[in-house]
């Protein structure tokens, strides 16, 4: 008896099992999704970036042009920078916004500002999404084209909000392309909320070093 427990113990499978989950995502066509949201939300990013480098190359040096921006502005001047960031694609690293909040009079107040003010940039971002669709060229795009891709962003579309809050990834177009594939405003709403947490992570990070 001693013997045959023993080896119902020792049998017991992992609880997560990478081959299985795999095979799962690879059915359900989890990885077919976050490739095509992927696909959608490079264009206008890469739009962005190379304004951004004819700037950085014939204009101004892009990093002096930020940090003189934070440097002379007023605090509501950065927090106003910020939020406008963070609506329009959040290519500006946030990095540079937390090491400011640290160097502030008060820290936590500023890193806290920021941290609301990306997580309602990116719900800015969202409703952009969602107003988009009245443009009946992209609606019926949606609606037609894409309707199975709809149904897999009501099912996975957490997990990129999730990647873009939490990852060194521009959270407001996860934010965006969630919007235009109709994905619920209470989840949106619940899975954004990791976006305070990468804050909290990244200020206890940057504090220490600033």
């Amino acid at each position: 008896m001693t013997n045959s427990s023993t080896n119902t113990s020792t049998d017991k499978k992992p609880w997560f099992q990478p081959e299985r989950a795999h095979r799962y995502y690879k059915l359900t066509g989890f990885y077919s999704f976050v490739w095509e949201s992927i696909k959608k939300s490079m264009p206008p990013v890469l739009v962005v970036v190379g304004i951004l480098l004819l700037v950085h190359f014939f204009v101004i040096d892009i990093e002096k042009a930020l940090e003189l921006a934070v440097q002379e502005l007023p605090n509501y001047g950065v927090l106003t920078f910020f939020y406008l960031s963070e609506t329009a694609l959040g290519l500006i690293p946030p990095e540079l916004f937390i090491a400011w909040a640290g160097e502030t009079a008060n820290p936590v107040i500023n890193l806290s500002l920021i941290a609301l003010l990306s997580y309602l940039g990116g719900f800015t971002s969202y409703w952009i999404g969602r107003r988009a669709l009245r443009i009946p060229s992209l609606h019926e795009y949606l609606e037609v084209k894409m309707a199975k891709q709809l149904v897999m962003a009501r099912k996975w579309g957490g997990i990129l909000i999730a990647v873009g809050a939490l990852l060194p990834l521009p959270f407001s177009m996860a934010s965006l392309v969630a919007g235009m594939l109709k994905y619920p405003i209470r989840s949106w709403m619940i899975v954004g909320l990791l976006r305070f947490v990468r804050f909290a992570i990244y200020g206890a990070a940057i504090f220490s070093l600033v």
